[in-house]
């Protein structure tokens, strides 16, 4: 029975990730914040609880990471976590002698993209600088966007309430799409898959463009929604320029970076390794739409 160390375990990935281990046998140790009870209790009682932080001294969270075959970060942050947190979670690992690490990226194709196409991208590229060399073999999964973060007010693509889709390009680009779910089950997965060490995995629920997403969207949901083209690829980038030039809120631009990376096609994956894991079967984007937006969620 492997044992698996999850940090970032308290968030919404990392509990699915820790749901999608336990499905398949394995043994899950929790690295979880000293006084994040209400998290611990989430957790359950067949998870082994650390507490810690992954800034911990190195020497201290060795001896948590002691007797584990494989790390799986879905912490989230800025560069303290991202950054240095992870780069102090791998030199633990090399002191108590774990093989292999999944970072946390779940993501679009960051290794595709050039320093400056997105900040939190910049982050994990720094990250994964700081990993080369190290005998920890680590495993990059990286399954596009979220849809439940695409479903989101915030991110300004579809108005339930006014009935509206908008988006950036020409609509024509295809685009990789994952629910958290299926990227839980994925990265449970490739963190029990000796093969995956050293690789990157790319996985997708569903590839569509952005006028097959907007159909996705209707059918699923059974509602209209009147498609809204806000501009071009360069328009786009235009507006992230002006927003950083003009001392915006640094979430304005962030989300349209990667709206950016993706309209653009510079952020596809490819190629995709679905193939890999058969056991898992991805909920495409007109099922997560039926299911987000029936009368019962």
């Amino acid at each position: 029975m492997s044992t698996v160390f999850v940090a970032g375990a308290t968030g919404t990935l990392g509990r699915l990730v820790i749901g999608g281990l336990q499905r398949r046998g394995a043994r899950v140790r929790a690295l979880v914040r000293p006084g994040n009870t209400e998290g611990r209790r989430a957790l359950g009682q067949d998870v082994e609880v650390v507490e810690g932080d992954i800034r911990d001294p190195a020497d201290r969270l060795a001896r948590a990471l002691e007797g584990s075959d494989v790390i799986v970060s879905a912490v989230q942050g800025g560069a303290d976590v991202i950054i240095d947190g992870q780069a102090n979670l791998l030199s633990a690992a090399e002191r108590a002698g774990v093989p292999r690490l999944i970072p946390s990226d779940f993501s679009l194709a960051i290794d595709r993209l050039d320093h400056g196409d997105n900040d939190f991208a910049d982050l994990r590229r720094k990250a994964a600088e700081s990993f080369a060399g190290s005998p920890v073999a680590t495993t990059s999964v990286l399954c596009g966007a979220f849809l439940e973060v695409l479903n989101q007010p915030f991110y300004n693509w579809v108005d339930w309430r006014s009935g509206t889709f908008s988006y950036w390009g020409d609509g024509d680009q295809p685009i990789d799409f994952s629910t958290m779910t299926d990227t839980a089950e994925w990265t449970a997965e490739a963190a029990l898959d000796p093969a995956a060490a050293g690789r990157t995995v790319r996985v997708a629920g569903d590839v569509l463009t952005l006028k097959e997403l907007h159909q996705a969207m209707e059918r699923g949901s059974g509602r209209r929604l009147q498609a809204r083209r806000l501009g071009g690829v360069g328009e786009l980038k235009a507006e992230i320029d002006r927003l950083q030039a003009g001392g915006a809120d640094p979430f304005a631009w962030l989300l349209l970076q990667y709206t950016w990376a993706m309209v653009s096609g510079k952020g596809k994956l490819d190629p995709l390794d679905n193939h890999r894991y058969p056991g898992v079967r991805p909920t495409g984007a007109k099922e997560f739409f039926r299911q987000a937006m029936s009368p019962s969620a």
